[in-house]
């Protein structure tokens, strides 16, 4: 005979063991999914806009102070908006560029509204690397199609702001806008 103690074994040997391991490894799991959840919510939200960028959301622009050949930037939420009160001239060269000469195509009358197309309004952030092009004051460079420049990486825009020369993809951004009257814009 031995001496051992006699074990009592009730049919709950490894499987309990194995159910409370499971059960323990699922609540610690839970726990972290929430620590990480509440630690990372304010990071979440810290990234939406600020009051004052939201308060923003539109703005308006008095159009009778920019001559004709001049721009002006305004900000829209955070973001440059170029405002060009284009030439005679600039507005045919614009209009006359054949869509196969360029990068993204686009007609100059889908760029401008109509009856009003002496105005050009665009996102001023090259499409490139996110930089913000020279071109609105009267003596920035404005690139081999007089309209905007971006020394960068040598993007160039035409007075439609679309790509003509560079790295850049894709044509200067158009905001939403409205003309509110013939001098008052609204942006947003």
């Amino acid at each position: 005979m031995s001496a051992t103690a006699p074990t009592h074994d009730h049919g709950h040997g490894p499987e309990l063991a194995g159910g409370k391991r499971d059960f323990l490894k699922l609540v610690a799991s839970a726990g972290a999914v929430i620590a990480i959840g509440a630690i990372a919510w304010p990071l979440i939200d810290s990234m939406n806009p600020a009051a004052d960028v939201l308060a923003l959301s539109s703005i308006e622009v008095d159009l009778t102070p920019i001559v004709a050949g001049s721009g002006i930037t305004v900000a829209w939420r955070g973001k440059p908006v170029f405002v060009r009160h284009r030439t005679d001239k600039e507005i045919k060269e614009a209009q006359d560029v054949p869509l196969g000469q360029l990068i993204e195509p686009e007609a100059d009358s889908a760029r401008v509204k109509a009856g009003h197309d002496q105005w050009i309004i665009v996102i001023g952030i090259c499409t490139h690397l996110g930089c913000i092009p020279l071109g609105n004051k009267p003596t920035d460079p404005r690139g081999d199609w007089g309209g905007w420049f971006c020394p960068c990486h040598g993007s160039q825009y035409d007075t439609s702001g679309r790509v003509r020369h560079g790295p850049a993809p894709l044509n200067l951004t158009l905001p939403p806008y409205a003309f509110e009257t013939d001098t008052k814009i609204k942006v947003g």
